[in-house]
């Protein structure tokens, strides 16, 4: 008799044998480590373990060699993906242990826990269901299931660990859990007691709080299994389940009452699969990760062989002299004492992470928790991405993604990353075309992002990274075919069918372009044509025309053919330039910001669209700015929209300064309101405008003598307008205009940003040549330009003589600086010369090089 059924048999007054039942701590390394030297200690017949039956086939897998954890069973309704479940498993799960050790001793491993057909057929209004992709409500808990707290369903539902951490007097379950089990290992004398201990709280826990419906229903479908082994392999049966079901498992029912609690439940047709998990969704409150707030410190404890806060401290280390911070041997020596110390005060057995994360911030961080942020992320919880192999069952979308990952050497990663693509080389520009599919179907493996050095459109930046519910996105886009390519373009063409408005249509359009669709464009561009012609709304028109414009710039690089996108995009820019006008009268502050968004929007759609179109489209950009002459000369448009086209029409070109200074003063003039000449102000100056003023000191002038001639009882109805538009300017715009203001800009009249206030510091009248001319030898210096400046043939000019080409330590050459010098300017010196500044100031001197 072992001796777990030695004890139970004390305990139950001499009873027969019965099964081993070991309750434990979903994702805790010391129930991992309880788990394999109970099953080494009792050498069970066959092994049980909390998980969907329907997984049985799928655990021999899990001895394959390109089965790494942490990975996850994946079940999803057959008729519906998006509705799954995961069970996920880490190295140190204790049901991932047990799942190997079966394994390697030739022993059976079943699955015993509710199907997944009645998991994902469970009503939306039980307590913890989960029907859109999250994890079944089952695997709820820390260490197991249990009641305390009122849930949607009606039940209540508790966390055991902390109450029992309370009732010892801790106010962190996590620190409990670490000091009774993690710190104190697997029982050395008898491989069962911590299970026997864990399996009598957890009854107390049952008979003060009850148990919920749902876990009362799993219960009797794992007696039923748990029977049904016995009479199998004649008793020598091991459980492996939380520990909340241990006192269930153990209670005296009959599998009558057993089978009435499993009548009538709802289900569904359900398929499973391995998928790769990561340690940073384990630290998210659900599923059978809820609670884990460390598992990458739960990993390392897992699998260190000893001295696990030496080994944990060194990691941190090598961590942060990775980010070039200096941490040195020393440092870890005094971590680890100081975390040994911290335990002994706190009078905990061993250092937990608490006492090494208290460590680092003294020892290693000086005090700062910025690096710890870092040691958090990164080791703490980790991004450890697992790995499933090629045998795992998939559906065979997945099967060509996977193949197209490795044909593109683009790996899934759990960390995120950036990569550049250069669309000119073969390979990268299929790695976009396949992250375009992807997120045209819903699988956000990346995300576009601005390119750093670079604007053209041959060149893309992506941030990707891989999380574990994108193989849900995955199954969910087999509905529109069996290949990423087949897939992206059934999607494509059946969103534009079902598409609202014009601007989906058009941004799908260049979506499409962007994924390389060219099946699906005739289907894009027939409904595209067909709701442009159709859609009246100058403001949808205004939205749509920028993406169709994007999207012929990509023809030349991508190698697709815009043709159609060309007159499609000349006809709706023409539509706008008929509708915009009307459009713009009578608008509220509201719709007149917005319509001002839809005038820059098109102003750089026909910026783009000119460059591309043939002759045969006429000169778009000539229209446009007889379209902004009409919105900036009428008194109906809202002064926002007027501003902003004087200002468009001021950067083309089209009109002259005199002329856009001339309509800023009727704008401003005594007769406009304040609130109107405020927005006239915020659509001129607005979005980068400070720069024209400070080159333009008229058109500040213009906007100071109105600003400072508003009435007081105006002045707080314009100040918001003109808050946000001058808040907008960068510090040094800010700063440069306050000092014109400062000195009264413009006040004489004169147009030149050069012109200035006689006598005011810093400035004057004219350009001073001297003072200029003065900065050029440290400038050629700067620039390495020492033979384009040679110095003067000795005799050519005064001062050139032996005193002035070398001095004592200096080698002969020609000198970098001025090679003239004046009367008591520093003659007789190498290298040094001086130039007389305005009024005679010796102060402009520069040191010169003899090379």
């Amino acid at each position: 008799m072992t001796g777990a059924e030695r004890n139970e048999g004390e305990r139950r007054g001499g009873a027969g044998a019965e099964p081993l039942l070991l309750g434990v701590r979903h994702h805790g390394p010391g129930s991992a480590r309880a788990v394999r030297a109970a099953l080494e200690a009792a050498r069970p017949s066959v092994v049980l373990i909390e998980g969907p039956p329907e997984a049985d086939a799928l655990i021999p897998l899990a001895a394959d060699e390109g089965m790494r954890p942490p990975v996850a069973l994946l079940a999803h309704a057959v008729d519906e993906p998006g509705r799954s479940a995961f069970w996920p498993l880490a190295g140190f799960s204790p049901e991932w242990v047990a799942l190997r050790w079966a394994l390697a001793h030739g022993v059976p491993a079943r699955f015993i826990d509710l199907p997944a057909t009645h998991t994902l057929a469970w009503e939306t209004d039980t307590a913890g269901e989960s029907t859109d992709g999250g994890e079944p409500a089952g695997a709820e808990g820390c260490a197991e299931e249990g009641t305390a707290e009122p849930s949607a369903g009606g039940e209540v539902r508790v966390d055991p660990l902390a109450v029992l951490a309370d009732t010892a007097g801790y106010d962190d379950p996590e620190r409990w859990w670490e000091d009774v089990v993690e710190h104190r290992g697997a029982g050395r004398t008898d491989a069962f007691a911590p299970f026997l201990v864990l399996e009598e709280a957890m009854g107390a826990l049952r008979e003060t709080y009850g148990s919920s419906h749902r876990d009362l229903v799993r219960e009797a479908h794992m007696r039923l299994r748990v029977r049904a082994a016995r009479r199998e392999f004649a008793d020598r049966v091991a459980v492996v389940c939380g520990a909340w079901h241990v006192p269930a498992l153990r209670q005296r029912t009959t599998a009558t009452a057993d089978r009435a609690l499993l009548k009538g439940l709802p289900k569904v047709k359900a398929d499973m699969t391995w998928v790769p998990w990561t340690h940073r969704r384990l630290s998210r409150f659900s599923g059978y990760g809820a609670g884990i707030d460390s598992p990458g410190w739960y990993a390392h404890l897992f699998g260190v062989p000893d001295r696990p806060v030496e080994r944990w401290l060194t990691k941190v280390a090598g961590l942060l002299r990775e980010e070039d911070r200096i941490v040195s041997s020393a440092h870890v020596i005094e971590a680890v004492r100081l975390a040994g110390t911290l335990a002994a005060m706190r009078g905990r057995p061993l250092p937990g992470l608490s006492e090494t994360t208290d460590a680092v911030r003294a020892v290693m961080s000086d005090g700062s928790d910025v690096p710890l942020a870092l040691v958090h992320d990164r080791l703490v919880v980790g991004d450890v991405l697992g790995e499933v192999p090629e045998a795992a069952p998939a559906v065979p979308l997945q099967r060509d993604l996977s193949r197209l990952q490795r044909r593109l050497r683009l790996k899934p990663e759990a960390l995120e990353r950036e990569v550049e693509l250069d669309l000119r080389k073969e390979t990268d520009a299929g790695r976009s075309r396949l992250l375009h599919r992807l997120r045209l179907l819903g699988v956000g493996w990346g995300e576009p992002t601005a390119s750093r050095g670079s604007t053209g459109t041959f060149r893309e930046t992506w941030r990707l990274r891989w999380e574990p519910e994108l193989s849900v996105r995955v199954a969910e886009a087999g509905v529109w075919g069996t290949t990423v390519l087949a897939a992206a373009t059934a999607k494509a063409e059946a969103d534009a069918v079902g598409a609202d408005v014009l601007a989906q249509v058009t941004a799908l359009a260049e979506r499409c372009l962007l994924a390389g669709l060219s099946d699906a464009l005739p289907v894009v561009m027939r409904v595209l044509a067909d709701r442009a012609a159709l859609d009246a709304d100058v403001g949808h028109l205004a939205q749509a025309l920028p993406a169709l414009v994007r999207s012929l710039r990509y023809g030349d690089v991508r190698g697709t053919d815009t043709e159609a996108l060309a007159g499609v995009a000349a006809g709706l820019a023409e539509r706008v330039f008929v509708g915009l006008p009307p459009a713009c009268a009578a608008l509220d502050a509201d719709a007149a910001e917005e319509m001002r968004r839809h005038v820059d929007a098109v102003h750089t759609a026909v910026g783009l669209l000119g460059d591309t179109l043939d002759a045969g489209h006429g000169d778009l950009r000539a229209r446009w700015h007889g379209v902004l002459r009409v919105l900036s000369g009428r008194d109906s448009v809202p002064g926002v929209v007027r501003g902003r086209a004087v200002r468009l029409l001021l950067d083309d070109g089209a009109v002259v300064q005199d002329r856009a200074a001339r309509l800023m003063g009727l704008a401003l003039s005594p007769g406009t309101p304040p609130p109107d000449a405020a927005a006239w102000i915020e659509g001129f100056v607005g979005g980068g405008g400070g720069m024209l003023l400070v080159h333009d000191e008229r058109l500040l002038g213009l906007v100071d003598a109105w600003l400072t001639g508003v009435p007081a009882d105006a002045f707080t109805d314009v100040l918001p307008l003109l808050r946000r538009t001058f808040s907008a300017y960068e510090p040094g715009v800010r700063r440069t205009l306050g000092e014109l203001v400062r000195r009264a800009p413009g006040g004489d009249g004169r147009t030149s940003g050069t012109t200035a206030v006689a006598g005011a510091p810093g400035f004057a009248a004219h350009l001073d040549q001297d003072r200029a001319d003065a900065v050029l030898p440290v400038v050629r210096l700067l620039l390495g330009l020492d033979d384009a400046v040679p110095g003067p043939p000795p005799g050519s000019a005064p001062g050139a003589g032996p005193d002035s080409a070398s001095a004592p330590g200096i080698g002969p050459g020609p000198s970098l600086g001025p090679s003239s010098s004046s009367p008591g300017s520093g003659s007789g010196r190498s290298g040094r010369s001086g130039r007389s500044g305005p009024g005679g100031e010796p102060g402009d001197e520069f040191e010169g090089v003899a090379v």
